[in-house]
Protein backbone atom coordinates (compact mmCIF):
# COMPACT_ATOMS: atom_id res chain seq x y z
CA UNK A 1 0.00 0.00 0.00
CA UNK A 2 1.61 3.31 -1.15
CA UNK A 3 0.41 6.02 1.82
CA UNK A 4 2.66 8.66 1.72
CA UNK A 5 5.29 9.54 -1.18
CA UNK A 6 8.30 12.25 -1.85
CA UNK A 7 8.92 14.77 -5.24
CA UNK A 8 11.78 16.33 -6.04
CA UNK A 9 12.87 18.13 -9.13
CA UNK A 10 16.65 17.69 -9.67
CA UNK A 11 19.55 18.52 -12.14
CA UNK A 12 18.69 21.37 -14.45
CA UNK A 13 15.28 23.36 -14.68
CA UNK A 14 12.85 22.26 -17.81
CA UNK A 15 9.28 23.95 -18.75
CA UNK A 16 6.62 21.85 -17.57
CA UNK A 17 7.69 20.11 -14.36
CA UNK A 18 5.14 22.22 -12.76
CA UNK A 19 2.56 20.93 -14.69
CA UNK A 20 4.25 17.06 -13.95
CA UNK A 21 4.34 18.41 -10.31
CA UNK A 22 0.50 19.34 -10.40
CA UNK A 23 -0.52 16.03 -11.71
CA UNK A 24 1.53 13.96 -9.15
CA UNK A 25 0.15 15.53 -6.39
CA UNK A 26 -3.45 15.78 -7.01
CA UNK A 27 -3.14 12.44 -8.46
CA UNK A 28 -1.74 11.00 -5.35
CA UNK A 29 -4.72 12.93 -3.53
CA UNK A 30 -7.07 11.74 -5.26
CA UNK A 31 -6.38 8.34 -4.28
CA UNK A 32 -5.87 9.69 -0.53
CA UNK A 33 -2.09 9.61 -0.62
CA UNK A 34 -0.15 12.23 1.54
CA UNK A 35 2.56 14.04 -0.41
CA UNK A 36 5.67 16.26 0.19
CA UNK A 37 8.22 17.67 -1.65
CA UNK A 38 11.61 17.90 -1.56
CA UNK A 39 13.23 21.62 -1.96
CA UNK A 40 16.13 22.02 -4.11
CA UNK A 41 16.87 18.36 -5.32
CA UNK A 42 18.53 15.54 -3.68
CA UNK A 43 19.93 18.78 -1.22
CA UNK A 44 16.68 18.93 0.41
CA UNK A 45 16.53 15.52 0.79
CA UNK A 46 19.61 15.98 2.21
CA UNK A 47 19.01 18.68 4.64
CA UNK A 48 15.22 17.99 5.11
CA UNK A 49 13.71 20.76 3.47
CA UNK A 50 10.69 19.83 2.30
CA UNK A 51 6.97 20.97 1.61
CA UNK A 52 3.52 19.46 2.20
CA UNK A 53 1.52 19.38 -1.09
CA UNK A 54 -1.99 19.23 -1.10
CA UNK A 55 -4.44 20.39 -3.79
CA UNK A 56 -4.22 23.95 -3.53
CA UNK A 57 -0.71 23.71 -3.02
CA UNK A 58 -0.14 23.23 -6.87
CA UNK A 59 -3.44 25.54 -8.22
CA UNK A 60 -2.03 28.22 -10.63
CA UNK A 61 1.18 26.59 -11.71
CA UNK A 62 0.56 24.39 -14.61
CA UNK A 63 1.13 27.45 -16.55
CA UNK A 64 4.38 28.74 -15.22
CA UNK A 65 7.80 27.51 -16.50
CA UNK A 66 10.58 26.09 -13.73
CA UNK A 67 9.90 24.36 -10.56
CA UNK A 68 7.88 25.32 -7.57
CA UNK A 69 10.09 22.84 -5.37
CA UNK A 70 13.79 24.47 -7.00
CA UNK A 71 15.94 22.16 -8.56
CA UNK A 72 20.40 21.56 -7.76
CA UNK A 73 22.73 19.60 -8.53
CA UNK A 74 23.55 18.19 -5.41
CA UNK A 75 27.56 17.46 -4.91
CA UNK A 76 27.06 16.29 -1.43
CA UNK A 77 24.54 13.27 -2.78
CA UNK A 78 27.87 11.73 -4.56
CA UNK A 79 29.20 11.12 -1.30
CA UNK A 80 28.38 8.59 1.34
CA UNK A 81 27.36 10.50 4.12
CA UNK A 82 25.37 12.91 2.14
CA UNK A 83 23.73 9.41 0.70
CA UNK A 84 23.02 8.06 3.97
CA UNK A 85 21.59 11.29 5.67
CA UNK A 86 19.20 11.14 2.29
CA UNK A 87 18.59 7.74 3.17
CA UNK A 88 17.75 8.55 6.61
CA UNK A 89 15.08 11.15 5.65
CA UNK A 90 12.81 9.07 4.12
CA UNK A 91 12.75 6.65 6.63
CA UNK A 92 12.44 9.53 9.39
CA UNK A 93 9.36 10.49 7.21
CA UNK A 94 7.77 7.17 6.15
CA UNK A 95 7.77 7.53 2.75
CA UNK A 96 7.25 4.31 1.13
CA UNK A 97 7.27 5.45 -2.34
CA UNK A 98 9.27 8.53 -4.84
CA UNK A 99 8.84 10.25 -7.60
CA UNK A 100 11.82 11.70 -8.87
CA UNK A 101 11.71 14.41 -12.33
CA UNK A 102 15.13 15.16 -13.98
CA UNK A 103 17.20 13.87 -16.15
CA UNK A 104 19.51 10.25 -16.39
CA UNK A 105 21.80 11.57 -13.65
CA UNK A 106 18.86 12.54 -11.32
CA UNK A 107 18.26 8.44 -12.26
CA UNK A 108 21.45 7.41 -11.35
CA UNK A 109 20.84 9.29 -8.06
CA UNK A 110 17.85 7.42 -7.63
CA UNK A 111 19.30 3.63 -7.99
CA UNK A 112 21.74 4.78 -5.83
CA UNK A 113 19.46 6.05 -2.84
CA UNK A 114 17.43 2.80 -3.29
CA UNK A 115 20.63 0.33 -2.78
CA UNK A 116 19.55 -0.92 0.59
CA UNK A 117 16.98 1.51 1.52
CA UNK A 118 14.16 -0.92 -1.41
CA UNK A 119 11.17 1.80 -1.26
CA UNK A 120 9.33 1.95 -4.80
CA UNK A 121 11.28 4.77 -7.00
CA UNK A 122 9.72 6.29 -10.51
CA UNK A 123 11.20 8.72 -12.63
CA UNK A 124 9.75 11.30 -15.12
CA UNK A 125 11.79 12.54 -17.63
CA UNK A 126 12.63 16.14 -17.15
CA UNK A 127 15.11 17.54 -19.78
CA UNK A 128 15.04 20.15 -22.36
CA UNK A 129 17.72 18.25 -24.61
CA UNK A 130 15.20 15.22 -25.39
CA UNK A 131 17.99 13.00 -24.94
CA UNK A 132 17.01 10.02 -23.21
CA UNK A 133 15.66 6.37 -24.13
CA UNK A 134 12.70 5.69 -22.93
CA UNK A 135 10.30 8.56 -24.19
CA UNK A 136 9.79 10.45 -27.42
CA UNK A 137 9.78 13.51 -25.73
CA UNK A 138 11.25 14.61 -22.51
CA UNK A 139 9.63 17.47 -20.01
CA UNK A 140 10.81 20.64 -21.37
CA UNK A 141 11.77 19.57 -25.09
CA UNK A 142 9.02 21.17 -27.20
CA UNK A 143 8.75 24.17 -25.20
CA UNK A 144 12.51 25.01 -25.78
CA UNK A 145 12.58 24.04 -29.15
CA UNK A 146 9.28 26.02 -29.90
CA UNK A 147 11.54 29.27 -27.94
CA UNK A 148 14.36 28.44 -30.17
CA UNK A 149 12.06 28.75 -33.32
CA UNK A 150 10.52 31.99 -32.23
CA UNK A 151 13.84 33.78 -31.53
CA UNK A 152 15.65 32.73 -34.89
CA UNK A 153 12.35 34.10 -36.81
CA UNK A 154 13.12 37.27 -34.79
CA UNK A 155 16.62 37.14 -35.88
CA UNK A 156 16.19 36.22 -39.96
CA UNK A 157 13.78 40.04 -39.63
CA UNK A 158 17.09 41.68 -39.29
CA UNK A 159 19.31 39.04 -41.11
CA UNK A 160 16.96 39.88 -44.26
CA UNK A 161 17.63 43.80 -43.63
CA UNK A 162 20.87 43.15 -43.74
CA UNK A 163 21.76 40.61 -46.26
CA UNK A 164 23.40 38.95 -42.97
CA UNK A 165 24.99 35.44 -42.33
CA UNK A 166 23.99 34.74 -38.81
CA UNK A 167 25.41 31.50 -36.57
CA UNK A 168 22.97 31.21 -33.70
CA UNK A 169 24.20 28.88 -30.79
CA UNK A 170 21.25 26.65 -28.92
CA UNK A 171 21.67 24.36 -26.07
CA UNK A 172 22.73 20.94 -26.53
CA UNK A 173 26.31 20.16 -25.13
CA UNK A 174 25.57 16.34 -25.84
CA UNK A 175 23.02 15.93 -28.13
CA UNK A 176 22.34 18.31 -31.26
CA UNK A 177 18.47 17.39 -31.42
CA UNK A 178 17.27 21.07 -30.10
CA UNK A 179 19.51 22.54 -32.79
CA UNK A 180 18.02 19.82 -35.30
CA UNK A 181 14.27 20.65 -35.42
CA UNK A 182 14.55 24.13 -34.97
CA UNK A 183 16.88 24.25 -37.68
CA UNK A 184 14.15 21.94 -39.67
CA UNK A 185 11.29 24.51 -38.22
CA UNK A 186 12.82 27.80 -38.87
CA UNK A 187 14.13 27.15 -42.25
CA UNK A 188 17.81 27.69 -41.61
CA UNK A 189 20.47 26.87 -44.19
CA UNK A 190 22.59 25.22 -42.13
CA UNK A 191 23.31 23.15 -39.15
CA UNK A 192 26.13 22.31 -37.02
CA UNK A 193 25.71 19.27 -33.70
CA UNK A 194 27.78 16.86 -31.98
CA UNK A 195 26.04 13.58 -33.58
CA UNK A 196 27.27 14.90 -37.07
CA UNK A 197 30.74 14.71 -38.05
CA UNK A 198 31.53 18.37 -39.29
CA UNK A 199 33.66 20.02 -41.99
CA UNK A 200 34.48 23.75 -41.96
CA UNK A 201 35.56 23.81 -45.30
CA UNK A 202 32.76 22.28 -46.52
CA UNK A 203 30.50 24.97 -44.70
CA UNK A 204 32.24 27.96 -46.19
CA UNK A 205 32.38 26.15 -49.67
CA UNK A 206 28.75 25.51 -49.20
CA UNK A 207 28.21 29.19 -48.25
CA UNK A 208 30.40 30.45 -50.86
CA UNK A 209 27.81 28.59 -53.55
CA UNK A 210 24.38 29.79 -51.44
CA UNK A 211 22.18 30.90 -54.54
CA UNK A 212 22.37 35.39 -54.56
CA UNK A 213 18.73 35.87 -53.99
CA UNK A 214 18.86 34.42 -50.60
CA UNK A 215 18.84 37.64 -48.33
CA UNK A 216 19.95 36.15 -45.24
CA UNK A 217 21.48 32.99 -44.46
CA UNK A 218 21.15 31.37 -41.16
CA UNK A 219 23.26 28.68 -39.33
CA UNK A 220 22.07 26.86 -36.14
CA UNK A 221 25.20 25.24 -34.04
CA UNK A 222 24.73 22.86 -30.93
CA UNK A 223 26.71 24.20 -28.13
CA UNK A 224 28.57 21.04 -27.84
CA UNK A 225 29.56 20.95 -31.98
CA UNK A 226 33.44 19.78 -31.94
CA UNK A 227 33.57 22.89 -34.42
CA UNK A 228 34.23 24.56 -31.20
CA UNK A 229 31.53 26.68 -30.95
CA UNK A 230 29.40 29.75 -32.37
CA UNK A 231 32.50 32.59 -31.95
CA UNK A 232 35.25 30.16 -33.83
CA UNK A 233 32.99 29.24 -36.49
CA UNK A 234 32.07 32.97 -37.55
CA UNK A 235 35.72 33.53 -37.01
CA UNK A 236 36.85 30.33 -39.86
CA UNK A 237 34.00 31.63 -42.09
CA UNK A 238 35.01 35.48 -42.01
CA UNK A 239 38.49 34.72 -42.25
CA UNK A 240 37.47 32.07 -45.44
CA UNK A 241 34.84 34.68 -46.59
CA UNK A 242 35.63 38.43 -45.65
CA UNK A 243 33.25 39.85 -47.93
CA UNK A 244 30.73 38.31 -45.47
CA UNK A 245 28.39 40.61 -43.16
CA UNK A 246 28.50 38.03 -40.04
CA UNK A 247 27.00 38.31 -36.21
CA UNK A 248 26.79 35.84 -33.74
CA UNK A 249 23.79 34.96 -31.59
CA UNK A 250 23.92 32.80 -28.49
CA UNK A 251 20.52 32.39 -27.13
CA UNK A 252 21.55 30.96 -23.71
CA UNK A 253 19.37 30.14 -20.74
CA UNK A 254 16.08 31.62 -22.39
CA UNK A 255 15.69 28.24 -23.62
CA UNK A 256 14.79 27.29 -20.52
CA UNK A 257 12.48 29.30 -19.51
CA UNK A 258 8.93 30.98 -20.58
CA UNK A 259 5.45 28.87 -19.76
CA UNK A 260 5.06 25.47 -21.14
CA UNK A 261 3.70 24.85 -24.53
CA UNK A 262 0.17 23.14 -24.72
CA UNK A 263 1.53 19.93 -25.51
CA UNK A 264 4.10 20.04 -22.94
CA UNK A 265 1.60 20.83 -20.30
CA UNK A 266 -0.49 17.66 -21.56
CA UNK A 267 2.39 15.09 -21.74
CA UNK A 268 3.85 16.18 -18.12
CA UNK A 269 0.58 15.81 -16.88
CA UNK A 270 0.67 12.23 -18.30
CA UNK A 271 3.48 11.14 -17.15
CA UNK A 272 2.92 12.96 -13.36
CA UNK A 273 -0.54 10.75 -13.30
CA UNK A 274 1.27 7.37 -14.24
CA UNK A 275 3.65 8.28 -11.98
CA UNK A 276 1.40 7.81 -9.52
CA UNK A 277 -0.56 4.94 -10.85
CA UNK A 278 2.78 3.08 -11.39
CA UNK A 279 4.16 3.58 -7.61
CA UNK A 280 0.13 1.82 -7.36
CA UNK A 281 0.64 -0.90 -9.81
CA UNK A 282 4.69 -2.36 -7.74
CA UNK A 283 6.48 -0.72 -10.69
CA UNK A 284 9.69 0.48 -9.06
CA UNK A 285 13.83 2.44 -10.20
CA UNK A 286 12.17 2.80 -13.79
CA UNK A 287 11.38 5.74 -15.49
CA UNK A 288 7.52 6.57 -17.12
CA UNK A 289 7.89 7.99 -20.58
CA UNK A 290 5.45 8.20 -23.76
CA UNK A 291 6.35 5.93 -26.71
CA UNK A 292 4.11 6.32 -29.79
CA UNK A 293 1.58 7.94 -27.96
CA UNK A 294 1.65 4.75 -25.38
CA UNK A 295 2.80 5.08 -21.51
CA UNK A 296 5.91 3.16 -20.92
CA UNK A 297 8.17 2.33 -18.01
CA UNK A 298 11.71 1.66 -18.69
CA UNK A 299 14.28 -0.05 -16.01
CA UNK A 300 16.54 3.02 -14.32
CA UNK A 301 19.94 1.67 -15.83
CA UNK A 302 18.70 1.87 -19.87
CA UNK A 303 17.57 5.20 -19.56
CA UNK A 304 20.34 6.24 -21.42
CA UNK A 305 21.60 9.30 -23.19
CA UNK A 306 20.96 8.64 -26.85
CA UNK A 307 23.75 10.90 -28.47
CA UNK A 308 25.76 8.90 -30.89
CA UNK A 309 23.29 9.43 -33.74
CA UNK A 310 20.21 11.42 -35.42
CA UNK A 311 17.31 10.43 -37.90
CA UNK A 312 19.76 10.74 -41.06
CA UNK A 313 16.11 11.46 -43.08
CA UNK A 314 15.54 14.40 -40.85
CA UNK A 315 19.34 15.69 -41.16
CA UNK A 316 18.75 15.09 -45.58
CA UNK A 317 15.56 16.93 -45.31
CA UNK A 318 17.19 20.09 -43.86
CA UNK A 319 19.84 20.08 -46.57
CA UNK A 320 17.39 19.46 -49.56
CA UNK A 321 15.08 22.05 -47.88
CA UNK A 322 17.72 24.67 -47.38
CA UNK A 323 19.47 24.92 -50.74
Amino acid sequence: MIKKIGVLTSGGDSPGMNACIRAIVRTANYHHIEVIGFKNGYEGLIDNVFVPLKRESVSGIIHKGGTILKTARSKRFMTDEGLKQAQSNILKHQINGLIIIGGDGSFKGAMALNNGLNIPIVGCAGTIDNDLVGTDFTIGYDTAINTVVEAIDKIRDTAESHDRIFVVEVMGRDAGLIALRSAIASGAEALLIPEIKNDLEMLVSKIKNWRSSKSSKIIVVAEGDEAGGAYKIAEVIKRESPDSDIRVSILGHIQRGGNPSCMERVNASIVGYHAVLGLQNGERNKMVGIINNAVVFTPFEKVVKHIDTIDPGLEKMLEVLSS
